[in-house]
């Protein structure tokens, strides 16, 4: 029998007015429920896990100390934020999170009107709050303006580009939340850190310095003067780790310790007293409270449903390998020979199939963070110095890498392929992680050879042939698996570029696919005596296999999972068009919208990209 937790204090909490209400010695009570809270209903639903239990203390202090939702918390990418979503009044509806009609998988603007931000993609919040902020100034509605921001997310660029752009500023009130919970900036949140902190946190201290620059700002002997301003600085740089933040233009308040709910709102009340620009440096413990989770916080972060007694139990597949997985595999035979091989990835390892050769290949790998264009910069520089360089990465990640795609691998025609992950609808993450787009903003690159696999084998010899190629090439696989066997392939196993596969002559109507869906369209080809075609390749198009249906067919239907606008079933139908005019041209693919959260197979339905509905279309095509 499921145990019914009980929250009697947090089930009282209905908005973070009522969260003010509280005293002080009650928020410990009131924390510890909404762990418990968090961990029962992700067990059940599936989600993100640690980083949501690292700040369940930080959101109650900053509600419980900001007058949201008039003054703004942004919150970055959107994984930690479930505490948010549970104390502003969405408790019950967590149940429903990353499903089809439920709560969005992170930060939704309007989602509830403590949410004025949409986030997904890391790195954007201290830009998104230095906006906010002036908007206050400019407006006169004096409404304080928070961005909390993870440690891996302040290792992308954006983050910095704000910070630069906020010391540029005059007279702006903007709080930046460092929520440390990996990079260990600072290993030490003992008494003494948190006795200067406080006083780094005093309006006393505030002013003493501002009245002590003052001072020095009107000594008329340089000399004196720069040796007293470089004193100030040296002092303070030496108790303290925040020298980069000053020197940016933020005063440095931590570390502080992210679990002591009491000392949080201290803190936080003076900040908010204070004014200008101000940088918490809060440590917290990823899955804190839940001990599987804190002893490995990377496999707790994004969880399948599981049971809390017992943790995630491993299920192997014997007969199913995901794409990432063979990549992986492929990655690691291929390094065993090729010492020039040098596997990349923007903080994916995991999630991109890398686990195993990083650790096997550690002097050949190299995950360069919340840093997706770097990615590319940084692989642009090894192939140009002699290496041979393979990025790993998501192909909504790919999007924030688009420059460098261009800039610094297709113009320079470098010796450089890129793993596409996650093609396609990915499912539960929403809108901003289901990978649309790339085969549209791929296509129009020169110099740029892409494929889209079907199978494993054909993922297997694609990346071979890619690998061979010697210039810039990808290698786009979707977000699933298949039991294909691979055990005789050899990494001398190629394909020709540029040329399709034919896997059944039929009539009258032919099936040109990208990607893993051409498989499933087999046996409905062989019942209706159809063309099925395997395309391979998006760039270069196998044009005269196309040229040659468009005269031998009377239909042709193309299906990829990328939009339609833009995407490659429309330069199909070109192609056809100029060839035979009298031809009637199908292109499926996805709508021209944000797609939302969902089960993969159930959003593709929606899209009408399952099996059933491409079948549905084509006899429908057919039928006239």
């Amino acid at each position: 029998m499921t145990e019914i937790i009980s929250t009697p204090l947090l089930d009282k909490i209905h908005s973070p007015a009522d969260l003010r209400k509280l005293p002080v010695g009650e928020l410990n009570v009131l924390c510890s429920e909404i762990r418990k809270y968090i961990v029962d209903s992700v067990s059940k639903t599936a989600g993100h896990l640690a980083s949501g239990l690292a700040v369940v203390e930080l959101t109650a202090a900053l509600h419980y100390v900001f007058d949201t939702p008039n003054d703004k918390i942004i919150w970055d990418v959107g994984h930690q934020s479930y505490p948010h979503k549970i104390l502003t009044g969405h408790k019950e509806e967590l149940k429903t999170i990353r499903q089809r009609h439920g709560l969005h998988a992170f930060i939704w603007r309007g989602e509830t009107d403590y949410d004025l931000i949409s986030t997904g993609h890391a790195s954007t919040s201290i830009g998104s709050a230095l906006g906010l902020a002036i908007a206050q100034k400019k407006l006169k509605t004096n409404n304080k303006v928070v961005a909390v921001i993870g440690d891996g997310a302040l290792s992308g660029g954006a983050s910095y580009e704000a910070m630069n752009c906020a010391g540029s500023c005059k007279d702006v009130d903007l709080i930046v939340i460092l929520n440390d919970n990996e990079m260990s900036i600072s290993q030490n949140v003992g008494s003494i850190s948190k006795y200067l902190a406080s006083i780094l946190a005093s309006p006393y201290y505030v002013n003493f310095v501002e009245g002590g620059k003052k001072l020095l700002s009107n000594l008329d002997l340089p000399g004196i003067k720069s040796l007293a301003e470089k004193a100030q600085e040296h002092v303070k740089g030496m108790i303290m780790p925040g020298t980069l933040f000053e020197e940016l233009g933020f005063n440095y308040i931590g570390p502080v310790d992210g679990h002591d709910i009491e000392g949080l709102v201290s803190i936080l009340q003076n900040v908010k007293k204070i004014g200008g620009l101000q940088l918490v440096h809060v440590v917290t413990k990823k899955g804190k409270g839940y001990t599987p989770a804190e002893k490995d916080p990377t496999k707790y972060h994004g969880v399948p449903s599981f049971d809390p007694e017992r943790g995630i139990e491993s299920k192997i597949s014997k007969d199913h390998v995901t794409y990432s997985e063979g990549f992986g595999r492929w990655l690691c035979k291929r390094a065993a020979s090729d010492k020039k091989l040098i596997g990349i990835t923007p903080a994916m390892p995991v999630g991109s199939g890398m686990e195993e050769f990083a650790k096997v290949y550690p002097q050949q790998f190299y995950d360069v963070g919340i840093a997706e264009q770097h990615s590319m910069i940084f692989a642009s520089g090894l192939a140009a110095g002699g290496l041979h360089p393979v990025v790993a990465i998501y192909s909504t990640f790919l999007q924030r890498a688009y420059d460098g795609l261009i800039h610094d691998i297709a113009i320079q025609n470098l010796p450089i392929m890129i793993a596409v992950d996650r093609g396609g609808i990915v499912g539960p993450d929403g809108p901003t992680h289901q990978g649309m787009f790339d085969i549209a903003f791929m296509r129009c690159i020169p110099n740029l050879v892409i494929m889209t696999p079907s199978d494993l084998r054909e993922q297997y010899m694609m990346l071979n042939t890619g690998y061979k190629y010697n210039r810039p090439c990808a290698v786009r696989y979707e977000r699933g698996a298949d039991d294909t066997d691979i055990s005789d392939i050899s990494l001398d196993d190629t394909i020709e570029i540029g040329k399709a596969n034919t896997l059944r002559e039929g009539k009258t109507l032919a099936i040109c696919a990208f990607g893993s869906i051409v498989n499933k369209l087999r046996d409905f080809a062989e019942l209706h005596d159809l063309t099925l075609v395997d395309m391979r390749f998006v760039k270069p198009l196998d044009e005269d296999k196309i040229r040659d249906l468009a005269r031998t067919h009377k239909y042709i239907v193309t299906v990829e999972e990328g939009v339609v606008h833009g995407g490659i079933g429309q330069e199909v139908a070109c192609i056809c068009h100029d060839e035979n005019s009298n031809i009637t041209v199908k292109t499926l693919g996805l709508a021209d919208e944000f797609i939302p959260e969902g089960k993969r197979e159930e959003l593709l339905s929606e899209q009408g990209l399952d099996v059933s509905h491409i079948e549905k279309t084509i006899l429908n095509l057919m039928e006239g």
